[in-house]
């Protein structure tokens, strides 16, 4: 049968050549690869591809739920996966075409973790889906080498914390090697393995009240009727967590403008940097929003926020969200703040700025599990280079006896500490704020250094880093 195919070259599923529509569970897997293998092969972000697919598709809530499963799941555990794929097969896997290494891995994550799914079903499905994305030809290998990880894979013995800590983290905790050394090195073999096992959990669905619309009690009280498992969270005065299950970006009251959703470790660092009301505030790394909405809520009509990111599109995001929770205090504009701030930006200081730099995200891993797969080890020492330069920039706009905070969600020294101590010994006038100027709702969290950190397997929350800092007058 002769397959008509795209203008990029991507084969079509069948079911939309007309040959019939595929049941949903051939549907839900083809989406799920579909995005899982442009991940591979382009290093599109997951989250993005996953999102757009999802929304041109008509797959149903639970169908959207399993797909969303599949994707992450496979990205979490894709170094125990391909540790025990090639143990069944005949040939190097990373030399296998895309599609077909990719159809394998969402295969394996089925039959090693899908407990729902029997091992056929896995099996069978696989087929159905290189087959119906044109790769006919490989459909046997995809049976084959499916069908011997089922029946053997129970035999195959993981290496042992104690035996091989780095093997432990690399094949049993799915971590790439470097990551997994450096966690290793940073925190010790038990302490890494109780991270990176955190690192492959479902994090907590978490929202933060918006306090010009509604308290948080009332909001819970509301959310609690839609979401069972709704409590306060440990530390953010404002956070909720929903539990793992659900989307809360569809809930009534996210449309209304009562709630934004965004991590607690996130909600935190704006807790850090305590902004008030009626004080003038900058946020210059801004996209996508959840943390200078979060200040634009706190300031109130009295007060400002001036949001900057370089990416314009990226910044249409913070508008839109501004335009939502109803936050008419909320500017934004197009500034790159790795180079001097513009005369218009720095002219009149800001009693608190706010730096959250791009950084590698090692801390939030479970989050973003794809980003363990595209980071690479020489790119924390390039990022510090851009930490350092936006924070210099940033400190220009802070007026004497402001209040000045750096934030990322990496675990990394060269991106956190070491930044801080390059600041402080570069940029004059700038001291660490004692931790008894903290608002008290983050005090449990500063280590003795004063700097915030959260860490997934102690706070079920996303892993980041904060220092305080004071311009002296």
């Amino acid at each position: 049968m002769e397959h008509t195919r795209p203008r990029r070259g991507r084969p079509v599923p069948r079911e939309r050549r007309g040959e019939g529509r595929a049941p949903a569970p051939t549907r839900t897997r083809v989406l799920a690869l579909r995005v899982l293998e442009r991940v591979q092969r382009a290093g599109a972000y997951a989250d993005l591809l996953l999102h757009a697919n999802l929304a041109r598709s008509d797959l149903s809530g639970p169908d959207r739920a399993f797909a969303t499963e599949l994707v992450y799941g496979t990205l979490r555990w894709r170094g125990r996966i391909d540790h025990l794929l090639r143990r069944c097969l005949d040939r190097d896997l990373d030399r296998l075409e895309p599609l077909v290494a990719t159809a394998l891995r969402l295969g394996a994550y089925q039959i090693l973790f899908a407990d729902r799914v029997p091992a056929s079903a896995a099996v069978d499905e696989s087929v159905r889906c290189v087959r119906a994305l044109g790769a006919e030809r490989s459909t046997g290998l995809v049976n084959a080498v499916l069908r011997r990880l089922a029946r053997e894979h129970g035999d195959i013995a993981l290496p042992a914390l104690v035996d091989d800590p780095l093997g432990h983290l690399m094949y049993a905790l799915s971590l790439p090697q470097w990551i997994a050394a450096r966690f290793i090195e940073s925190f010790g073999p038990e302490e890494a393995a109780l991270l990176a096992a955190a690192c492959n959990e479902a994090p907590p669905l978490t929202v933060r009240a918006n306090p010009l619309a509604v308290s948080r009690d009332a909001l819970l009280g509301e959310l609690s009727q839609r979401y069972p498992e709704a409590r306060p969270c440990a530390h953010a005065p404002d956070g909720i967590s929903l539990g793992r299950r659900g989307n809360p970006s569809l809930d009534p009251a996210f449309r209304a403008g009562r709630f934004t959703v965004q991590d607690e470790a996130s909600q935190l660092v704006v807790a850090l940097l305590d902004p008030s009301a009626g004080e003038r505030v900058l946020d210059v790394c801004a996209a996508p929003g959840g943390k200078a909405t979060a200040i634009a809520e706190r300031v109130g009509a009295s007060g400002s926020v001036l949001a900057l990111d370089r990416n314009e599109r990226r910044l249409e995001l913070v508008r839109r969200a501004a335009r939502r929770l109803r936050l008419g205090n909320l500017a934004c504009r197009v500034v790159d703040a790795t180079r001097a701030l513009p005369e218009s930006v720095v002219a009149t200081p800001f009693d608190r700025v706010l730096v959250d730099a791009p950084c590698s995200g090692l801390g939030a891993l479970r989050r973003n599990p794809d980003a363990r797969w595209r980071v690479h080890p020489g790119d924390p020492a390039r990022l510090a280079e851009s930490q350092r330069a936006i924070l210099r920039s940033a400190s220009a706009a802070l007026r004497p006896g402001g209040v000045l905070v750096y934030s990322t969600c990496t675990l990394l020294p060269e991106e956190n500490e070491a930044v801080v101590e390059a600041f402080l010994r570069d940029c004059g006038g700038f001291a660490l704020a004692p931790a008894s100027s903290a608002p008290a709702c983050v005090r449990p969290l500063l280590d003795e250094s004063g700097f915030l950190r959260t860490w997934p397997h102690r706070h079920d929350a996303d892993g980041f880093f904060a220092a305080r800092f004071e311009r002296r007058a």
